[in-house]
């Protein structure tokens, strides 16, 4: 019975010229924003390798130079485009790509996309996430709303019940002849987009991509279900179509901003200023590297002349200069643990707590879902920006121990470490993070929609005989 419901539901539709023009529209929008967000993304990743290979071709053409001074000079490091965010772009555009490398400091990330944009675009670019998560399902809540209005304007539904139809096979016929048409959009962008960037595919993207698709499939299910449910249940369809409009609204604009600027109060990040300020007081209770006087610059040299056996600093074998430099950067990085770990720790509490609202809001599940599963979520971000720290620190260290163990003296910084040095020091290799490691952190947005979806059933299922057929 359901399956012959949900075949006249469809043959319905594909005779209707409004739906097919539409949809065709709709389609060719979708098509659009796929080949746009391909472009972009072809597009950044040329100037991401060029900027790379220029700045990587700087360095391995150093002169002799000393490695402290090479140090300051540092280098740069460009966050890679994500193939997948062309699906869903997520915090990518807003959090910086370029990131400054050097000793002593550790740089913010810089030149968002945004922030290069005309004011004009700011408001948003045409991208798949953006349909997907608002217009697809508004267009679920018209086509529900039509389905069961329809029914009832022309009398059948009421035959229907009259000839004994199941109302729970009914309602759910008609919630899965809805559902199915954003599922074929969605499979069909999917579908699109993976055969666009076939060569580049690998397990970690099929991987992530069915788990975007079952997310946004449970969401569709969602609306769907709900919108049918209220068009059956309330005499008025005005009402419910009203009604169901408003709960989207309510998802999708204003519930995700209070419940965002919620978790900002409930768990407050320090302000730049309170977070420099506190940086520098606890650096500056370290060693400094560039004062010899330095009562723990002192102790560490008695240390380094006790373990040689020797009275002075010229007596050492070695470049004292390059051990200061580098404990100086070793209780640097102890000072970066301690605050940046403090607010990864407050950025994963905000995340937690925006993510308990998928409780009152299934949108927010899928906006998580959707970037988590993209690798354009904060959590890639902060994993980017951790791997750019050890490299950091690999590359300083890597500088200094040339400093003190290359051959020079302590106190001769005249002394210079050839090309051939230089073109040693790796470059930084960006390590994709794999969905398997991070997997944990989407399990609660996941179990959310599930329960949602159960909510829904329940409702259709407990529902069914209050059905208003008239």
């Amino acid at each position: 019975m359901i399956q012959q419901i949900i075949k006249n539901e469809w043959r319905f539709l594909v005779r209707s010229r409004i739906f097919l023009s539409v949809s065709i529209v709709f389609v060719l929008i979708l098509v659009i924003s796929v080949l746009l967000g391909r472009y972009q993304t072809q597009k950044k990743t040329l100037t991401h390798n060029n900027a790379k290979d220029h700045v990587r071709q700087q360095w391995v053409q150093l002169d002799e130079m000393n490695p402290h001074s090479a140090a300051h000079y540092g280098t740069y490091v460009f966050k890679p485009s994500n193939l997948l965010s062309s699906l869903d772009e997520g915090v990518n555009s807003v959090t910086g790509n370029v990131l400054r490398v050097e000793g002593h400091v550790q740089n913010e990330i810089i030149h968002s996309e945004a922030s290069q944009m005309q004011a004009v675009s700011k408001f948003g670019k045409l991208k798949p996430s953006l349909i997907l998560q608002y217009v697809v399902p508004l267009i679920l809540i018209f086509l529900a709303f039509h389905s069961i209005h329809s029914e009832k304007q022309s009398g059948r539904l009421k035959v229907l019940i009259l000839q004994g139809v199941n109302p729970i096979q009914l309602i759910f016929a008609k919630t899965f002849s809805v559902w199915l048409y954003g599922i074929s959009l969605l499979a069909f962008i999917l579908l699109f987009y993976g055969v666009l960037n076939f060569q580049n595919i690998t397990t970690d993207i099929l991987v992530r991509t069915l788990f975007f698709f079952t997310s946004y499939a449970l969401y569709y299910f969602i609306i769907s279900g709900l919108t049918i449910f209220f068009s059956t249940r309330w005499k008025n369809t005005t009402l419910a179509l009203t009604s169901m409009l408003g709960i989207w609204i309510l998802w999708t604009i204003f519930i995700p901003n209070i419940i965002m600027s919620s978790a900002e109060k409930w768990h407050p990040l320090p302000s730049r200023n309170e977070f420099q300020s506190a940086m520098s007081e606890d650096r500056s209770k370290g060693l400094d590297g560039h004062n010899p006087r330095d009562k723990r610059a002192v102790a560490l040299k008695e240390k380094v002349l006790k373990e040689y056996g020797v009275d002075s600093l010229s007596q050492l074998p070695i470049n004292f200069d390059g051990i200061r430099m580098q404990a100086d950067e070793d209780y640097g990085n102890s000072v970066w643990d301690k605050h940046f770990g403090s607010n990864r720790n407050i950025l994963n509490k905000q995340k937690h707590s925006f993510q308990l609202g998928g409780f009152i809001n299934p949108f927010i599940s899928l906006q998580n879902t959707s970037m988590g599963f993209m690798a354009s979520d904060n959590l890639h971000h902060q994993e980017f920006l951790l791997q750019v720290e050890t490299y950091r620190r690999t590359f300083i260290k890597l500088l200094n121990d040339e400093h003190a163990f290359g051959g020079s003296k302590t106190g001769n910084w005249s002394w210079k470490a050839d090309n051939a040095f230089f073109k040693s020091v790796p470059d930084f290799n960006h390590k994709p993070t794999q969905i398997l490691s991070v997997i944990s952190n989407y399990i609660l947005d996941v179990v959310l929609l599930i329960l949602w979806s159960v909510i829904v059933t329940s409702l259709i299922f407990f529902g069914a005989k209050k059905i208003q057929i008239v």
